[in-house]
């Protein structure tokens, strides 16, 4: 099993961050290798990604949202990951974004692209790109405020966010 950590400083209020990372749909616009994400319900998440010259698909479920606090997610089989992004406030124009990534490499190129730091880099570069992205931008695509513990979404917070248009990343 291998483990990713990290943070970045954002100049945005951790509001606005969160709301923006809640947006599942924007990723491939900042998470190089994300070619799609698309909610089926608020709690569960389907993810193409490109690795390696290897395409995978598969489903993740959001165990625990809390809104400008925490987002944490496990994929539902193969691959196995584990993740969360924390958010911490730094005043009233900025936050800090920390993350944690623990995922096991399947198949040579994942392996080998783990070994060389290769994907630590791209997820490091994926979270400065979201600073990047989110600063540009200036607010959030959009928002989902519920909560969501255990995989149970609050009765009253289920409900999909808004649809944003799912532009290639580039």
């Amino acid at each position: 099993m291998s483990v990713i950590e990290g943070a970045v400083d954002v100049g945005v209020p951790v509001h606005m961050a969160y709301d923006q990372w809640t947006q599942v749909e924007c990723f491939p616009r900042f998470m190089s290798g994300v070619r799609r994400v698309e909610r089926s319900r608020s709690s569960m998440t389907h993810w193409v990604v490109r690795f390696g010259g290897v395409t995978r698909e598969f489903d993740a479920e959001i165990t625990e949202q809390r809104p400008d606090d925490r987002v944490v997610w496990r994929t539902a089989g193969t691959p196995r990951l584990t993740g969360s992004v924390r958010f911490r406030s730094l005043g009233d124009t900025g936050c800090r974004v920390v993350f944690r990534i623990e995922f096991t490499p399947r198949g040579p190129a994942e392996r080998a692209g783990d070994a060389l730091g290769v994907v630590r880099r791209q997820v490091h570069g994926d979270l400065r790109r979201f600073k990047e992205y989110i600063e540009g931008q200036g607010r959030a695509t959009g928002q989902w405020r519920g909560t969501i513990s255990g995989g149970h979404v609050k009765p009253d917070s289920d409900r999909l966010p808004p649809r944003v248009p799912n532009w290639p990343s580039g």
